[in-house]
């Protein structure tokens, strides 16, 4: 009988760490875009945004940034903030932003999950491919039991924070120049 009862406290136990830890999901590109800037800063020229860096995430995998996601957070942070006239597809624009993902460090487990994020970016003027701005941006942001209870949701939190940090701090950056 006792070891029917250990049998069972073991399975309840691994029923609950199961439900806790859930599937990863993708960082969302809502999630990941930061609001107001608080810049005046409205430059009169398009920009085209390319990512690299990223990668999915799998079923087994934790949460990743998508460089599709990360594109369409910059993107529409650009767009909100009017920080460009516009942003454009291809090379057709007056700028190119090349932010590329070097690091992304995510806690395996623990209650607080911190997640450090470090992009290249990267401004070009495309007449004369002269670079305006070439800057590493690291960014950290955590996520608690309090954000979330599921394992998952809260590491997916982390790296969104982080992400959105890093978008807002780069986009500054550049609402600082003179172009």
């Amino acid at each position: 009988m006792r070891s029917l009862s250990r049998w069972l406290v073991l399975c309840l136990a691994l029923l609950v760490v199961a439900g806790l830890s859930g599937c990863a999901s993708s960082a969302n590109r809502q999630a990941m875009t930061p609001g107001d800037l608080a810049t005046t800063k409205k430059f009169p020229y398009s920009v085209a945004v390319r990512t690299a860096g990223g990668s999915e995430t799998g079923a087994m995998d934790s949460s990743n940034i998508s460089d599709q996601d990360l594109q369409a957070a910059i993107e529409e942070a650009i767009t909100q903030n009017k920080l460009f006239q516009r942003v454009v597809q291809g090379k057709d624009g007056d700028y190119e932003l090349s932010v590329t993902i070097v690091h992304l460090d995510k806690p395996i487990f623990g209650g607080a999950f911190t997640v450090d994020m470090e992009a290249s970016w990267a401004l070009v003027k495309v007449s004369d491919r002269s670079i305006v701005m070439r800057k590493s941006i690291k960014s950290s942001h955590t996520a608690t039991f309090g954000d979330a209870l599921a394992a998952v949701t809260r590491l997916r939190l982390a790296v969104e924070g982080a992400a959105r940090k890093n978008i807002e701090q780069g986009l500054k950056d550049i609402a600082a120049l003179s172009l």
